[in-house]
């Protein structure tokens, strides 16, 4: 449940209220009255149209104010208190910097659990709702070695392999689901149970939509872009041809992201979209290391070694957190990280020394990096 919200989550919570998750009807009114704040002001509901916005959206600005309109906001709001954990805005420190550079991320994102998760590495793992036994057990296998590892394991909650990747992920306290509803209903409720485990286990849900939003088909494909935007690359563990899997596989190739497929048997039609992703350039992998190694991640990468348990990841302290966005799995230098995070040199030595006791951070031939705990 939420503590507290800022003006700034409040204000984007009732624009993105307004124009019903239309990223494009609120990118234009956020440009064209300068700020959100600005365009919720009671002179400019009335002026909407000239941002060049669906009817629609016009006609919620003018029942807005109204007792009726105003009613219905406040219903949402509260159940956004309720079933929401924490909110990040595309202007917050904490939102998700991988997702950044792509135009159509989300301006909110709603979430349940640990927050910090999103910052980690990830690996997608996507494939067919209705796959075989053998495709269950690849995608449980692979999930449950790279989360051992120490990467993330996002996928959608849908049944099937998303399901059977969340269960390998949760074994080590690693996975986030990225669904197509508000945080207010479970989806399919089958996954009801692995929802709460996931939280349980110290993992994230995490959606774009508000409250009440229903299943609606839309929805999905669509939600297949932030599930690969997290990730450093999508692996295809079993899909048909027209497996809504590919969609996903799609939105990462248009991302620049790495896309791994798992084959199968050549007369199998659960193996067909995989096969047809390896003849288009996707990476044909059989074991999960060749994911690490394809990803060309730094030798860094296995840096610290913690104890056996498997214990959630030590949480990044909050005074820290900006510094730790800016870091990435390459390495930057010290005048590089300065200018970004503009601290001077004392400061900057003083919180990177920080990070790296406390095992997030790792400074090689003068570069310093993100660091994974590995369990």
């Amino acid at each position: 449940m939420l503590k507290q919200i800022s003006n700034d989550q409040y204000d984007a919570i009732r624009l993105w209220y307004l124009v019903q998750h239309s990223l494009s009807a609120f990118r234009k009114l956020e440009t064209h009255f300068s700020s959100i704040a600005k365009a919720l002001q009671t002179e400019n509901l009335n002026r909407w149209s000239e941002a060049k916005i669906h009817k629609n959206h016009l006609e919620r600005a003018s029942e807005f104010f109204t007792a009726l309109g105003q009613s219905k906001f406040q219903v949402c709001f509260d159940k956004i208190q309720q079933h929401t954990d924490f909110i990040v805005l595309d202007t917050d420190p904490h939102y998700p910097q991988q997702l950044l550079p792509y135009p159509d991320h989300p301006p909110i994102l709603f979430g349940k659990g640990a927050f910090q998760n999103l910052s980690q590495p990830q690996i997608a793992i996507v494939g067919s709702r209705k796959p075989s036994p053998h495709g269950k057990q690849v995608a449980y296998d692979f999930a449950y070695y790279l989360s051992e590892k120490g990467f993330f394991i996002t996928s959608g909650l849908a049944l099937g392999i998303d399901a059977a990747a969340h269960m390998g992920g949760l074994k080590h306290h690693r996975t986030i689901a990225v669904i197509g509803t508000g945080l207010d209903l479970v989806y399919p409720s089958q996954n009801r149970q692995l929802q709460e485990q996931i939280l349980q286990h110290s993992g994230t849900i995490l959606t774009e939509y508000l409250p009440e939003t229903q299943p609606i088909q839309r929805n999905f494909p669509y939600r297949n872009r932030i599930v690969s935007g997290l990730s450093l690359g999508v692996v295809v563990a079993e899909a048909q041809l027209g497996s809504g899997s590919l969609i996903t596989a799609q939105a990462a190739a248009e991302q620049g992201k790495v896309i791994f497929a798992i084959p199968g048997h050549i007369y199998g039609e659960h193996h067909q979209g995989c096969h047809q992703l390896i003849r288009e350039g996707a990476i044909l992998v059989d074991h999960p290391e060749q994911i690490v190694e394809d990803l060309a991640l730094p030798t860094q990468w296995h840096c610290a070694q913690q104890s056996e348990s498997r214990s959630p990841m030590p949480e990044i302290p909050e005074h820290l957190f900006k510094l730790y966005q800016l870091l990435d799995w390459i390495g930057q230098d010290l005048d590089t990280l300065a200018q970004n995070a503009n601290l001077d040199i004392a400061q900057l030595t003083s919180d990177l020394m920080e990070l790296e006791l406390l095992g997030h951070c790792i400074q090689q031939s003068g570069l310093y990096l993100r660091c994974r705990v590995s369990y």
